[in-house]
């Protein structure tokens, strides 16, 4: 976690032919997921249903739990209106199965069909969405969890999943607020939600026992929404972020930032006596904190705490190694609003930044908007690369590397945890190091999910 912030500025806020569909399937065939369109009460009880899409009618889509090492197969079954496909967040994943439409594969069209078959090399807490045409997508429902378990797992009472999001509804019938490419969001702080909650709900809760020891895994799933977090009536130690162990438990005091994708594993003991409540606290824009998960506490696990926890076991490949001769690049975020930028490439020539807003794009990266034929680098196997990321924008920015974890490298030389996306804050360069281990073309791009759409995107190409 970073040292510095500033909350109140950025928080907030083909494969399958269509013939084949109606067959059963074989034995051998992998396990579904069905993308289609349901109606789930995300809002109070005033307002009805809304309309969303899901992974197999859920939301969050199904909570996919496996041991570290293991094969996950699924079916991508497509019954939306619109092409989609899924990216597997954080998963040090073979290339082709990295699911970013129009890079590793292309969309799976209505009626259609893709397997995924890949091993999971890490423990820890991952997620899986929609990588096509992901701020729409993604806003509209289209993620799930993918919990790796360690096979030494931590001793707990409990180990609960917090998915935590907002949306961006109507006030007259809570249903997704259109269009969603509005140019005002795009170019600004991103698509904010009017209603923040966890696990596909406003009021999320979820009963626990006094001096339980939980394991919470949270996740953010908005597509631009920086949550700024505390504990309530719970004690808390941050054990792994984005998946990654820390070498050490960290014991949580005060606030705590996790930025859109970012993942953070605690183990908390319930510290709120019974018939109070234990809750996980947002502040939101107005400077109030508002609950964001409750754990209401309804009875003792026992009269005496435990010792603190001991620390995740490490994940392979976790180090950094020959920082001092690594490759330098740097990349230079620009563009939006309220900062001024004369114009970059754009479909193979210069233009001018209102020719560029015409067309829905506000951002380049390194004079860069959106993707072209050739990478941001071409990178050589197993190299390591130090990059410098460079926000001369008014915002921030969640950084994401598709394929590969990085290390923040500090001031004095030092090196932050592993992760695999970072919180980027306006004219504040930070250097991040990682080892291009994983052959393929790899995403890297901002997780404001429409800052990415509007050019804040590019890739790399390890070989």
């Amino acid at each position: 976690m970073r040292a510095k912030m500033t909350r109140r500025a950025f928080c907030g806020a083909m494969a399958g032919a269509a013939g084949l569909m109606g067959l059963p399937l074989r034995a051998e065939d992998p396990a579904v997921l069905r993308a289609q369109v349901n109606r789930v009460q995300i809002a109070p009880p005033d307002y009805g249903p809304t309309e969303v899409w899901t992974y197999d009618g859920r939301l969050p889509g199904p909570a996919l739990r496996v041991p570290q090492g293991a094969r996950v197969t699924r079916r991508l079954v497509v019954d939306l209106p619109v092409p989609t496909s899924i990216h597997w967040h954080g998963i040090r994943i073979d290339n082709a199965m990295d699911g970013v439409a129009g890079l590793t594969q292309d969309a799976v069209p209505p009626g259609g069909s893709f397997d995924y078959d890949f091993t999971v090399p890490d423990a820890g807490t991952y997620w899986y969405h929609a990588h096509t045409n992901s701020f729409e997508q993604v806003a509209r429902g289209l993620s799930g969890t993918l919990i790796v378990e360690e096979p030494d797992a931590p001793e707990v009472d409990g180990d609960e999943v917090l998915v935590l999001g907002d949306w961006l509804l109507t006030p007259e019938d809570a249903q997704f607020m259109e269009p969603f490419g509005h140019p005002m969001r795009l170019s600004h702080g991103g698509r904010l939600g009017n209603l923040a909650g966890t696990n596909g709900t406003w009021d999320h809760a979820r009963p626990v026992a006094r001096n339980a020891r939980m394991r919470l895994r949270l996740i953010n799933t908005a597509n631009a929404r920086v949550f700024v977090l505390r504990l309530s009536g719970m004690e808390g130690w941050a054990m792994a972020l984005d998946g990654m162990p820390l070498t050490a438990p960290h014991q949580v005091t005060g606030e705590f930032v996790l930025a859109p994708a970012q993942r953070i594993d605690l183990i908390v003991d319930i510290t709120a006596p019974e018939g109070e409540e234990a809750v996980l606290l947002r502040l939101d824009n107005d400077d109030r904190w508002r609950p964001q998960a409750r754990f209401p506490v309804e009875r003792q696990a026992s009269l005496s705490r435990r010792d603190p926890p001991a620390p995740l076991p490490a994940n392979p490949r976790m180090q950094v190694p020959g920082i001092g001769d690594a490759r330098s690049l740097e990349m230079v975020m620009e563009g939006g609003a309220m900062r001024r930028m004369s114009g970059a490439m754009m479909i193979g020539r210069t233009m001018g930044f209102r020719e560029m807003a015409g067309q829905g794009q506000f951002w380049a990266l390194s004079g860069q908007v959106g993707m072209t034929d050739q990478p941001f680098a071409q990178l050589h196997l197993g190299e390591t690369v130090r990059l410098r990321l460079v926000n001369d924008t008014a915002f921030a920015h969640a950084m994401h590397l598709h394929g590969m974890h990085f290390r923040e490298v500090r001031a004095d030389g030092s090196l932050g945890p592993m992760r695999d996306t970072i919180l980027s804050y306006p004219d504040d360069p930070l250097d991040i190091a990682f080892v291009a281990d994983n052959p393929g073309k790899w995403l890297l791009h901002c997780h404001m999910l429409g800052h990415a759409t509007s050019g804040m995107t590019t890739w790399i190409d390890v070989s």
